[in-house]
């Protein structure tokens, strides 16, 4: 339920159970000694401010299912330097890893069509962004991230993103150009 564990600065370690299927908004709100989460497959929804402050959580899987990162889902996590995003997220909302600041690099799944302005807002170490499609690039383009890769795999997708001027393009997983070159 909402604010299940709000507060909870002595929880240090949690294993969600299976047959678990949301974690409603508030959950783990300001558990700051945090550091190990397990959320099992079968987790479709997280919910606004669910993780917010818990800030010695250093790594975390969200399971494929989960289809937004909502508002401020995981703000102030702040030693978050992992995450893995699944490609069934559409959305990364308002402030959703705000203040990750120890975040150096990330993959967005092309999956996501929809990023709000501030979702990665004072992730002040991010240096390293590997994107999917060209909305995603413009975004942390516009961000000031200058290190953003666009992985594509057929030569449709090269030949667009070459045509939009991007030059940092990952082929099937390889930097070489597309026709062989």
């Amino acid at each position: 339920s909402d604010n299940a564990f709000y507060g909870c600065s002595s929880l240090t370690s949690i294993t969600i159970p299976e047959g678990v299927t949301s974690i409603e908004s508030y959950t783990f709100y300001g558990c700051s000694r945090l550091t190990t989460i397990t959320i099992p497959q079968g987790v479709t929804s997280i919910g606004q401010f669910a993780f917010k402050g818990c800030c010695s959580l250093t790594s975390i899987t969200i399971p494929q299912g989960v289809t937004d990162i909502e508002w401020a889902t995981f703000e102030d996590c702040s030693s978050l330097t992992s995450i893995t995003i699944p490609n069934s997220v559409t959305k990364i909302g308002e402030s959703g890893f705000g203040g990750c600041s120890s975040l150096t690099s990330i993959t967005i799944p092309k999956s996501v069509t929809e990023i709000s302005n501030d979702a990665f807002n004072s992730c002040s170490s991010l240096k390293n962004v590997v994107v999917s499609n060209k909305y995603c690039y413009d975004y942390f383009k516009e961000s000031g991230i200058s290190n953003i890769i666009v992985a594509v795999s057929n030569i449709e997708q090269y030949e667009e993103c070459k045509n939009q001027g991007i030059t940092d393009i990952i082929f099937n997983g390889s930097n070489a150009s597309a026709d062989g070159r």
